[in-house]
């Protein structure tokens, strides 16, 4: 699938890592560190710009090894990025740590996952469907 891209960053292009990853990483293009405090979440900016194709969404994840290790992930997760949007991808991060984390011009700051999606059409009626679960929510089935 092909998709446009304006690329202002200083950095490539993101690529998938290896040929069945789903996600490609997303770098922070900063003229400045950015320093993140305990609890404090920011806009980072990418520098990158798309057009996706109807149907279509960008969805931007954490990356697993900032989480585990840092504390950092994204705020919004999955923070979607719409087939309609011409501006600049930004990411909202937040540190969930006691400590505080510099995040650096070109850092991996996030991942982010092309993703095909519908549209729906309301249908108002005055009874769903049964099913074995029912209304059955949080906790239902118990622990194991």
């Amino acid at each position: 699938m092909k998709v446009q891209i304006i690329n202002k960053s200083q950095h490539s292009l993101p690529s998938y890592a290896t040929t069945a990853s789903a996600g490609m990483d997303l770098r922070a293009n900063l003229t400045t560190p950015i320093l993140l405090k305990p609890m404090q979440r920011c806009l980072v900016p990418t520098g990158l710009y798309i057009a996706l194709p109807e149907g279509y969404e960008a969805q931007v994840r954490p990356r697993s090894g900032l989480a585990i290790k840092k504390g950092i992930t994204v705020l919004n997760s999955p923070g979607t990025i719409d087939a309609d949007y011409r501006g600049e991808i930004c990411v909202i991060l937040v540190n969930l740590s006691t400590e505080d984390f510099v995040i650096e011009n070109g850092e991996r700051i996030a991942q982010m996952v092309i993703a095909q999606h519908e549209q729906v059409e309301w249908e108002t009626v005055e009874i769903l469907d049964e099913t074995e679960r029912g209304a059955g929510g949080f906790g239902h089935t118990g622990k194991k």
